[in-house]
């Protein structure tokens, strides 16, 4: 029955966000604000059907699967859901995170050296997720991607119930694709958002605790989120601007400026997703040396990326400055 837990997730995903889609009325609405790349209101209430998929695969795995790996997510989807509908303090939302990324530490028995930066790690990838889900297809792709090399690796590992829960949350993903894809009919929302960034964060931690695979592998097969957000908030820091204020200056926001779309932005981000998680699985294998030469290797791809996007980005806005000029002139 374990192996049938894909198909569920999917299809209760996929008939779920087709009422969610199709049921407009009372929805919550993803009203276009500065950080939006967006011009119209959209129903941001995916979550609801993305997290009904993922449990309905734990409940075919539920003898299997650590509880305190889904169940968590579970608190932090109606955390998310009662803030998009209401809206809660960031202090408030960053307690429950802190309290879901505690239970992992719990339930996996990270060890007392590796406490804080495991901890952090959680707490970052639940938020960096919420940042990254501001384009069509974007982190659903990037769930459909990471999920399935989580699954892969479990497959290599010997654990089918880390393979098929895997694949279970990647199916949902995949399901929720065919109505977030460009244009969107539905976001997902902080409540798909946070508990996906919370699952990619605890799968990882599980998988490193179980020795199925290093513990760079989930930043790697995560690195376009997590290079992207982590840069971007640096950058951020760095200028001084307000963490909390709404801003468009993520690369794939750039992109999406710049010309590129939804469309052909999320396209190139899935290809990047695609060969960092086909090196990740190929660097399971490889001695410690090997693995260093992988991670050096990506470290000057995403150098290089962002250089490329940087100078893309002030062409562009000299560009537009020049046009504005000339539109005053006249």
């Amino acid at each position: 029955m374990t192996h049938y837990a894909p198909m569920i997730s999917a299809l209760v995903t996929l008939l779920l966000t087709l009422l969610l889609t199709l049921s407009k009325t009372g929805l919550i609405q993803d009203v276009p604000n500065e950080r939006s790349l967006h011009t119209e209101p959209v129903p941001r209430t995916g979550g609801i059907a993305l997290m009904a998929g993922i449990l309905s695969g734990w409940m075919m795995l539920i003898r299997v699967w650590p509880w305190w790996v889904v169940l968590p997510a579970l608190g932090l989807f109606i955390l998310s859901l009662v803030d998009d509908m209401r809206g809660l303090s960031p202090g408030a939302r960053l307690a429950g995170h802190f309290i879901a990324a505690l239970l992992v530490l719990w339930g996996a028995g990270v060890g007392w050296l590796w406490l804080l930066p495991v901890l952090l790690f959680i707490v970052w990838m639940t938020n960096l997720y919420n940042f990254m889900d501001g384009s069509d297809g974007l982190a659903g792709g990037m769930t459909f991607f990471g999920f399935s090399f989580y699954g892969v690796a479990g497959f290599m590992a010997g654990d089918d119930a880390l393979a098929m829960m895997s694949f279970a949350v990647s199916s949902a993903a995949l399901a929720f694709l065919f109505f977030n894809s460009h244009p969107a009919k539905i976001f997902m929302g902080d409540a798909g958002s946070i508990p996906l960034g919370f699952l990619a964060a605890a799968f990882g931690v599980w998988g490193w605790q179980q020795g199925f695979w290093p513990f760079w592998f989930p930043l790697l097969v995560f690195s376009p989120f997590v290079v992207d957000a982590t840069a971007t908030l640096l950058k951020r820091m760095r200028r001084g601007e307000k963490l909390t204020q709404a801003h468009r200056s993520h690369y794939y926001q750039r992109l999406v400026q710049m010309g590129w779309g939804h469309r052909n932005t999320a396209l190139a981000e899935y290809v990047l997703m695609f060969f960092a998680g086909i090196s990740a699985l190929r660097g399971i294998g490889m001695d410690v040396q090997g693995q260093g030469n992988l991670l050096a290797w990506w470290g000057a791809i995403y150098l290089g990326l962002s250089m490329w996007v940087d100078r893309c980005w002030g062409q562009h806005e000299a560009a537009k400055e020049k046009s504005a000029g000339n539109s005053g002139d006249a």
